[in-house]
């Protein structure tokens, strides 16, 4: 019998890195500008621990075990609970455990469909909508500041969209392909800081962002974007410090995911821990019987 605090130790492994492709794109940016930006990037952040990309799936299947085995009423009514709970809240599960934050006034895209078009001729969805999903959410995120989160700024922030006064260029942009994804299918992602922007070791004029690219129709990662923005001034033609206002909010932001990693990290804990209770007292034991249902004798 595996110790629960065993099992806890287990439900937070390290994600792999399998493919990656780079390129430089800006939000809406001349090719002339992106050489002006310093190709000096700021360094990869740390890989941090994660749920496995399957344990939803896997929890779900362990519940039907525990069916399988027979369960009192009370027990039955524990588990419909927690796949109730699953079902509720699974996004936040997935992404919240690792810090990104998923209300409505924060997520990039939310369910959008995938359209039959993005397909190629593998049947799956093309690597490049990849990057197309990540950067139409990123435009989210900093219109979310402006309407939601910051409307004092809302000018401010709408320029750095636009890209006329002070803006965005993406440096570079990594996509680690999980899964391929297929029509139809709806595309959630959400977006979060990579680095503590009060850290010493942050770049005054530079910052990173991660994104997940999550499939609703398989409830978890098809993709997951390291993306690197420099801080650019088009009017002046070069790189400019972060503003103020901006900085302000990202470290408000900061916190915020920092919370919300530690909530739901401890979300799925407590999840864990009903689940191992169920088995325990359904299949993981010495005296369990599955129930056959009509062909017991």
């Amino acid at each position: 019998m595996t110790p629960i605090h065993t099992v806890r130790r287990q439900c937070l492994t390290a994600a792999t890195s399998p493919h990656s492709i780079f390129s430089t794109r800006a939000l809406s940016t001349s090719a002339s500008a992106a050489r002006n930006a310093d190709t000096t990037a700021i360094p990869a952040p740390p890989q941090h621990h994660r749920i496995s990309p399957r344990w939803l799936t896997m929890t779900k299947r362990r519940l039907g075990k525990c069916m399988m085995f027979g369960l009192q009423p009370a027990q039955i009514q524990e588990a419909g609970e927690i796949l109730q709970q699953i079902a509720r809240e699974w996004r936040e599960l997935v992404a919240g455990s690792e810090g990104y934050l998923t209300d409505a006034t924060r997520r990039g895209l939310f369910r959008q469909s995938v359209a039959w078009g993005e397909m190629d001729a593998m049947g799956h969805v093309n690597n490049v909508n990849y990057v197309r999903y990540a950067e139409t959410a990123r435009v989210f995120m900093t219109r979310n500041f402006a309407t939601h989160i910051d409307p004092a700024h809302k000018k401010e922030w709408m320029d750095i969209v636009s890209s006329t006064r002070v803006g965005l260029i993406v440096r570079s942009i990594t996509i680690d392909y999980k899964f391929p994804m297929k029509y139809p299918d709806e595309v959630t992602v959400y977006h979060k800081l990579a680095h503590d922007p009060s850290s010493p070791h942050s770049h005054k004029d530079a910052f990173h962002l991660d994104a997940m690219i999550i499939s609703e129709a398989r409830q978890r990662p098809a993709a997951r974007v390291q993306e690197d923005l420099v801080v650019y001034d088009y009017r002046q033609g070069k790189k400019t410090n972060i503003p103020p206002f901006v900085l302000e909010q990202f470290k408000s932001t900061w916190k915020f995911q920092q919370r919300a990693k530690k909530f739901w990290q401890q979300r799925i804990l407590d999840i864990e821990a009903r689940v191992r209770m169920l088995e325990v007292e359904s299949w993981d034991r010495e005296d369990a019987v599955e129930d056959t249902g009509s062909a017991k004798k």
